[in-house]
């Protein structure tokens, strides 16, 4: 009987096989079968893997799980790609992936991602009010380790199933904060998040922030600018700080409602195909000013570049992480999933912001004054 990892490696070859086509072949005479040197090559490389697995069966000291072996071996195929945004997840780690843009989750409310300046993980953003938000984690706080384990850098999913866990019980982080390392102990709760929140600020001025781009994020941005704008707002802030991304199609609508006949982003593929996103002529008759920082990453970028690029809005605050890789998610036929970075993406003008992040056109350092900029610019567009 075939082992469920030898019948893995098999199908590889024979999707392998299929995809090169004809090049390679194979004749069967009764219980033979004669193939090219091409196919035999294709086969033989893994040889290597198929002995390994019976050595690691015949010597290792304890009984060895089939599945662990397989799931160790899809996994290893995407972490080959040296890519920490590409990863196979497993049934359960599929469904904390899907979670993740749901809304709704069990965690301590922070969203990690791999910083590309220096490859940690790093805190991109806590949500505000969940248990790590009131502990005091910040953006930009570097994770060092998860109840007293380091924390390996290529493992990003790893780390986050650790520090999730289960509902009510405690995990335990060492972060870095500038020259400082600092513990936390939190409690892991049922996070419910809500995507959008706005109000009207100094008479006029409409206030509207997106902490990520979920699932149900569009149809609250459509509610709550609705509600603005029945209540007599000249001019809007939309605030991107701390918000990490999320939903491309979901970003793409928002600003699809906003910038009028234009492009909003490009992505570009392996072969160098080039698709483009674009929005109608619909367009947002208001002043705008985009706040961002170093947590506004990938979609949050991708809606501020869109914005500013067809001179619909100017960015205030600081330089953005920098994120202009564009990831699929797909899930498999028997559950499990994997995200594959799959193109770039670039900004209507053609920039490539990947580890370069948007420098905002009015820089300002100082958090509370940000917002106190863009009111005042909204301020002065409405006096024109």
């Amino acid at each position: 009987m075939i082992s469920k990892k030898r019948a893995f490696i098999y199908s590889i070859v024979l999707i392998i096989v299929t995809i090169i086509g004809t090049t390679m072949f194979q004749i069967t005479f009764g219980d033979k079968v004669i193939i090219s040197k091409e196919l035999y090559e294709s086969y033989a490389k893994y040889n290597k893997l198929l002995g390994l697995e019976e050595l690691i069966k015949e010597d290792y000291y304890q009984e060895v799980s089939e599945d662990n072996l397989v799931d160790g071996a899809l996994k290893g195929l995407f972490e080959g790609l040296d890519d920490p945004y590409s990863q196979y997840y497993t049934v359960e780690e599929f469904k904390s992936l899907q979670e993740q843009t749901s809304g709704s989750f069990v965690g301590i409310g922070v969203y990690i991602g791999i910083n590309p300046e220096d490859n940690n993980i790093t805190i991109i953003s806590p949500i505000e009010g969940s248990p790590a938000y009131e502990a005091g984690i910040k953006a930009g706080d570097v994770v060092l380790s998860v109840d007293g384990q380091s924390v390996d850098p290529t493992k990003l999913d790893e780390v986050t199933k650790k520090i999730k866990g289960k509902e009510n019980t405690y995990v335990k982080l060492k972060v870095k904060r500038g020259n400082k390392e600092l513990d936390f102990n939190v409690e892991r709760q049922k996070i419910v998040t809500k995507s959008v929140s706005s109000e009207v600020m100094d008479e006029d001025v409409g206030y509207l922030r997106i902490t990520s781009f979920d699932e149900n994020t569009y149809e609250e941005f459509k509610e709550h600018l609705t509600s603005l704008q029945k209540q007599g707002i000249k001019g809007l802030v939309i605030d991107l700080r701390d918000n990490p991304g999320g939903l491309l199609d979901i970003c793409v609508d928002i600003a699809d409602d906003i910038i009028g006949k234009g492009t909003i982003v490009y992505t570009k593929d392996n072969s160098g195909d080039k698709e483009y996103y674009k929005s109608d002529e619909k367009e947002l008759d208001l002043s705008i000013a985009v706040l961002i920082n170093g947590g506004s990453a990938s979609a949050s970028e991708i809606l501020t570049a869109a914005l500013v690029d067809n001179n619909k809005a100017v960015a205030i605050g600081e330089t953005s992480f920098g994120k202009g890789l564009v990831q699929s998610v797909k899930q498999l036929k028997d559950g499990t999933g994997y995200k594959l970075t799959t193109a770039q993406y670039y900004t209507p003008n053609g920039d490539y912001i990947n580890k370069k992040g948007i420098t905002p056109e009015i820089k300002e350092s100082d958090t509370e004054k940000q917002l106190e900029s863009a009111i005042e610019y909204i301020k002065g567009k409405i006096k024109e």
